[in-house]
C-alpha cells in the first residue's frame, strides 16, 4: 500500500503482485477539495476493493522522506533567520504534528498490531518517477519529474529500465519551476495548488510580452533546461506568501484580487509565464533524451499536469512516445510509492504491458452496483427509468445532447487523478456554440474563459485534431484541424472575455480554445466501452464523434464519488439529465430539494 498525506491531495493506493488494484484521493470521501489529511477513508476503500484485511498487507510505503524534508526546513531557517520565523513555526507544526508520526497514523488505520518494520519511506521525486515509469508501456524510458518541491528536489531526470529507476540529474530548492508557476498563479489572482489550471487556460487570451522580462529578471535558464530563480523577487523561503513588492513593481501592477475583472495585463502575464514554462520543459526533455538515449519519455509531478507544455514536447518529436501519469500531482505519489515498494525495494521483476499501459484507464476508484443505485433511488422516491439495453440508453443520451441538453454521466469505477474520463463526467454537444458558457456559468459556476475538453473516439481523433498517437488521460493539448477552423478576430482592443469566449472558432466550438487548441481525450472501446458507446451513438445520430467532457463537480468541490453526491450536484445545477449506470433521471420530473435550493449562490462569481 502506498500513502500520500499532509501536504495536499492525500491518497492511498494498493497493488497486488505488481497489479494496480485500487487508488483514490481522500477528498472524494470527505468532500474537502485537495484534502491533505491522513487518508483513512481512501485506505478503507483500497482494503475493501482488494477484499483483504490489514494483516494481508506486506508493506506500507509513505511517499515522502520526512528526515530530508525536515533538513530542508532547518536549513531554510538557518539561511533566513528571524525573517522565516513564522514559516518555521508552521513547518514544525506540520512536521512534528503530523508527518513525524506517520507510523502511528498507519497503525491507527490498519490496527496497532500492524508491524512498524513493515512501514517504509520513499523519497518524494522517486515516488513521482515510479508513478510515471512503472505503469507505462515502456521497458526503457527517460523520466522527467517537475513540481514545487519534494524534500529538496524540485526537478529530476531519471532513466527507467526494467524494474530499475536511476536518477541522473536534479535541481534543488529553492529553484523550482513549480513554485515559479505558483507565484504567477497568485499574482494573477488564483489560488495556489488549485488555480494553476486557470492560469494555463487564461494564457492563450494574452500575448507573452513579459516573457523576456521573466527570463532577464526572475529566472536564469541554461541551454540544458537547468535554471536558478532570482530570490530577490520571491518570499516563499521566509513567509507563507510567494511574492513581495519587488515582484509587483517589476510587472507594474499589484497582484490581482481574487474574483476581480481579468484585464489585458493579467492575460499577458499568464501568456508570458506559460511560454517560459514550455521553453524550460522542452529543454529539460531534450536533456533527458541526451542523458538516457531512450526512445520514450514518462512525465509526472504537478507541472506535468500542464497539458499545453506536454503538447509542445510531443510536437517537438524529441521522443517517439510519451506517457504521462494521469494523477501526476501528489495524489499519484501514493501509487508511485506502492510501485516503488514492489519493484524498487522488493526487486520484483517487471515486464511492460504488450498493449497499452497498466494504469487501467485510471478507473481505480469505487463503483456502485445496479442494486445499490436502485435502492438509493427507491428509498428517496426519485423518479427514474431503467434501461436494460445500454444501446437504447445511449441513443437517448445522444438525442438529448443533440437537442442541447447537458448530461451528468456516472458509470463504473471513479477516476484516480484530477481529470474526469467518462466515469464521473458532465457531457454535452461540442458543436453547440453556447455550450461552453452554459456549462461554465450555469453548471460549473466557474470563470467563463476556462475551456472544456473534447472526448473523441480514438480512431476518429485524427479527423478533428493534429494529434500523433493517443491521449487517453486528457493530458496533451493539440491543435484543432485547420480545415475545421473558422476565422475569428481576437483583437487586443476587446476586453469583454465572454464576448471573446462565445465566438465560434470551429465546427466544434464548445471545445475549441481561443488559440484553436483542445485538451484531447481519446476514448477506446477497450478502455471504457460504456462511454465509447455514448459517443458512438452520438456519431450515428449526428455524424460527429466529439462531445464535451468535463468533471462531474462544481467549483470548490471535488468530483462526485457516490450516487447521492451525483444526484445532489445534478439537482443544484442546470444539468438536464442524470445517468446513474443503467438508470436515467430527468430534471423536471424530480422533486424539489427544498431549503437547499439556494446552494448555487455560494458558488456564484459575484
Amino acid at each position: 500500500m502506498g500513502i500520500s498525506a499532509f501536504y495536499h491531495d492525500s491518497a492511498a493506493a494498493i497493488i497486488r503482485n505488481g497489479e494496480i488494484i485500487a487508488a483514490a484521493q481522500e477528498e472524494r470521501f470527505t468532500r474537502k477539495k485537495h484534502d491533505p489529511h491522513f487518508p483513512f477513508n481512501a485506505i478503507n476503500y483500497c482494503l475493501s476493493e482488494a477484499f483483504i484485511e490489514p494483516e494481508d498487507i506486506s508493506l506500507v510505503i509513505f511517499y515522502d522522506n520526512i528526515i530530508l524534508t525536515f533538513d530542508r526546513v532547518i536549513q531554510n531557517f538557518q539561511a533566513k533567520g528571524r525573517d522565516a520565523a513564522d514559516q518555521f513555526r508552521k513547518a514544525l507544526e506540520v512536521k512534528f504534528g503530523t508527518k513525524w508520526w506517520v507510523k502511528d497514523y498507519v497503525r491507527k488505520a490498519l490496527g496497532q498490531t500492524f508491524p512498524a518494520q513493515s512501514i517504509m519511506f520513499c523519497n518524494h521525486h522517486m515516488s513521482h518517477a515510479a508513478s510515471a515509469f512503472y505503469p507505462s508501456p515502456f521497458e526503457d524510458a527517460a523520466i522527467l519529474t517537475v513540481d514545487g518541491v519534494g524534500e529538496w528536489q524540485t526537478t529530476t531526470i531519471s532513466h527507467g529500465k526494467g524494474n530499475r529507476i536511476t536518477m541522473l540529474k536534479e535541481i534543488n530548492y529553492p529553484h523550482s519551476l513549480g513554485l515559479l508557476y505558483s507565484a504567477f498563479t497568485f499574482y494573477c489572482g488564483f489560488k495556489i495548488n488549485s488555480g494553476e489550471y486557470k492560469l494555463m487556460g487564461l494564457a492563450p487570451y494574452g500575448e507573452p510580452i513579459y516573457a523576456d522580462l521573466i527570463r532577464k529578471e526572475l529566472i536564469d535558464i541554461k541551454e540544458d533546461g537547468s535554471f536558478r530563480l532570482n530570490m530577490k523577487y520571491f518570499t516563499f523561503m521566509e513567509s507563507n506568501k510567494t511574492i513581495g513588492k519587488d515582484f509587483e513593481e517589476l510587472f507594474g501592477q499589484p497582484a490581482r484580487e481574487s474574483e476581480s475583472k481579468i484585464t489585458r495585463h493579467t492575460q499577458d502575464v499568464a501568456a508570458s509565464i506559460q511560454a517560459v514554462t514550455e521553453d524550460i520543459m522542452v529543454r529539460l526533455a531534450r536533456t533527458a533524451k541526451r542523458l538516457t538515449g531512450a526512445a520514450n519519455l514518462c512525465l509526472a509531478g504537478g507541472v506535468a499536469l500542464n497539458c499545453v507544455a506536454n503538447g509542445k514536447i510531443a510536437r517537438e518529436k524529441i521522443f517517439d512516445n510519451i506517457w504521462i501519469q494521469p494523477a501526476a500531482g501528489d495524489a499519484g505519489c501514493a501509487l508511485g510509492a506502492a510501485l516503488f515498494g514492489w519493484y524498487g525495494h522488493l526487486d520484483q521483476s517487471r515486464i511492460a504491458p504488450t498493449k497499452g499501459d497498466s494504469q487501467k484507464g485510471s478507473y481505480l476508484g469505487p463503483s456502485y452496483s445496479a442494486d445499490e443505485i436502485q435502492a438509493f433511488l427507491d428509498r428517496n422516491a426519485y423518479p427514474y427509468k431503467k434501461y436494460d439495453d445500454l444501446k437504447v440508453r445511449n441513443r437517448f443520451i445522444a438525442e438529448a445532447m443533440a437537442n442541447g441538453s447537458v448530461v451528468g454521466y456516472f458509470h463504473g469505477r471513479m477516476e484516480f487523478g484530477p481529470r474526469s474520463l467518462g466515469a464521473r463526467s458532465i457531457i454535452g454537444d461540442a458543436r453547440n456554440p453556447n455550450m461552453q458558457s452554459k456549462m461554465n456559468l450555469k453548471i460549473k459556476f466557474r470563470e467563463s474563459f476556462r475551456p472544456f475538453a473534447p472526448a473523441v473516439m480514438e480512431e476518429d481523433a485524427g479527423e478533428y485534431f493534429d494529434l500523433d498517437g493517443v491521449s487517453p488521460y486528457m493530458l496533451i493539448v493539440a491543435p484543432v484541424k485547420e480545415e475545421r477552423r473558422k476565422a475569428v478576430d481576437n483583437g487586443r482592443e476587446q476586453e469583454d472575455m465572454i464576448e471573446i469566449v462565445n465566438r465560434e472558432r470551429s465546427d466544434i466550438p464548445a471545445v475549441t480554445h481561443v488559440d484553436y487548441s483542445a485538451r484531447v481525450q481519446t476514448v477506446s472501446s477497450q478502455s471504457k466501452a460504456d462511454f465509447y458507446g455514448v459517443i458512438d451513438a452520438f456519431k450515428h445520430l449526428t455524424g460527429s464523434s466529439v462531445i464535451v467532457n468535463t468533471s462531474f463537480n462544481v467549483r470548490g468541490e471535488p468530483i462526485v464519488c457516490s450516487p447521492k453526491e451525483a444526484y445532489i450536484c445534478f439537482m443544484r445545477t442546470d444539468m438536464d439529465i442524470l445517468v446513474l449506470e443503467n438508470y436515467l433521471l430527468i430534471k423536471n420530473e424530480q422533486p424539489d430539494l427544498g431549503e437547499k435550493s439556494n446552494w448555487k449562490t455560494q458558488y456564484s462569481l459575484d
